[in-house]
């Protein structure tokens, strides 16, 4: 049985292989300059390593202008700054206590010639320090009143092959640069969210008889079974309440999608397909699912009402392989096969819709784009991208028409969530 699971594993990963409508309005009429420093003291080496996180955080939000500062004064030269045009000013101190450390952040505005904000974070592990970064990139901008960045604090987890029929599963910042293993166990793929507050997961592990789709508490390590598939069972996507999932099995042979309750336990089957119905997605206020499908005799992007017998509508009309998709809202993001190279790789890009309109925008150029996945604030999409030999995991940022790719070392990604 396990090795049916695998099988269309490896043929999923090798078939699957600003719209006008999201206007941002602008709350600053200036973008302001901002200038980082760390305190040079015994923990320099540390305060750095926070520096260089912050730095990549204040670009990725698109709200300032970044400048390096290096090693910095207390005290800001306000004449200097002013000169300079530099309107903001962030120093970062680092102490040590014991087993805890404090950072301590100071932002200066240099027009009111002021010390605006100067709060503690406290780390009890050394590795989190890339949440630190996190957190001072939201205090800075929420001082700005500028849209939310709040996604920056939130765990991706994922599934990462390490060996033969050995996937592990990680918890890990947007970055990439704080990773850590909290499943290491077998072959353990597809994680997801189970809710809002990221403290719970689900994810399938394989065995040599059946897909078990499990569930798992990354803080306590409680973990419970949901189910147990034949063939193949995963959580594709869970409800805003956490309380239903659409899930993808295949009982008899073919994968569909199912809407599963997991206060009753009881699951209703939303395709009923002689082929493959995969991925299936919330959208309408989970009152319906987006997903792929090979019944055009191609991959492609549909959508249904959550309810038994109602109607399957094609939503994209564009490309002959769309191959993953992600939702948000009535907002569609999907890969799409754009070149049909026999013997070379193709590129695969990822399209950006709106359920209400017919406007389609392009989000990538070149290479093999894939996995997308909306933030929580659906302002942000992540995604993975190969080209040539080299991977990355991207971001981006829907209102900004910027993209931010962060190397994959080491590292070959099954699945992700955000």
């Amino acid at each position: 049985m396990s090795r049916i699971v695998i099988s269309f594993l490896i043929f999923f990963q090798m078939l699957w292989s600003v719209d006008a409508t999201i206007d941002l309005v602008k709350t600053i009429q200036k973008t302001p300059s901002i200038q980082v420093t760390y305190l040079d003291n015994k923990n320099t080496d540390f305060a750095q390593e926070i520096y260089r996180v912050l730095l990549g955080d204040l670009q990725v939000t698109g709200h300032f202008l970044v400048r390096e500062g290096s090693k910095g004064r207390r005290n800001p030269d306000y004449t200097e700054f002013i000169q300079q045009k530099t309107d903001l000013y962030i120093n970062i101190e680092v102490l040590k206590e014991d087993a805890n450390i404090k950072v301590i952040l100071k932002l200066f505005d240099v027009n009111m010639q002021n010390l605006v904000l100067n709060k503690a974070y406290t780390l009890d592990d050394e590795a989190l320090y890339p949440f630190v970064a996190h957190k001072i990139a939201i205090d800075a901008n929420n001082y700005i009143k500028a849209p939310s960045i709040d996604w920056m604090k939130r765990y991706v987890v994922l599934s990462a092959n390490v060996g033969p029929r050995r996937n592990d599963i990680l918890i890990s910042d947007y970055t990439l640069t704080y990773r850590k293993v909290i499943l290491n166990d077998g072959l353990n793929v597809f994680p997801k969210w189970a809710n809002a507050e990221q403290t719970e997961i689900y994810y399938t592990k394989i065995t040599r008889d059946f897909p078990i789709i499990i569930k798992y508490n990354i803080y306590t390590g409680i973990s419970s079974e949901i189910l147990r598939g034949r063939g193949l069972a995963i959580v594709s996507n869970v409800s805003k309440d956490g309380k239903k999932a659409l899930m993808t099995l295949a009982p008899n042979g073919d994968p569909d999608i199912y809407l599963y309750d997991f206060d009753t336990k009881q699951r209703i089957q939303m395709t009923k397909y002689r082929g493959i119905d995969v991925s299936g997605n919330f959208i309408d206020n989970d009152t319906a699912m987006i997903f792929v499908s090979d019944r055009l005799g191609y991959p492609n992007i549909f959508t249904k009402k959550l309810q038994e017998n109602a109607p399957i509508e094609q939503v994209v009309f564009h490309g002959k392989n769309n191959s993953s998709v992600t939702a948000y809202n009535n907002y569609v993001v999907y890969t799409s096969r754009d070149t049909n190279n026999e013997f070379g790789q193709n590129t695969f890009n990822l399209y950006l819709i709106s359920m209400k309109s017919d406007f389609i925008r392009r989000l990538t150029t070149n290479g093999v784009n894939q996995m997308p996945k909306f933030s929580a604030d659906g302002g942000s999409v992540m995604f993975i991208k190969n080209s040539g030999k080299q991977s990355a995991l991207g971001i981006i940022r829907l209102n900004y028409n910027k993209t931010y790719l962060f190397p994959l070392s080491k590292i070959q990604i099954q699945s992700f969530d955000w």
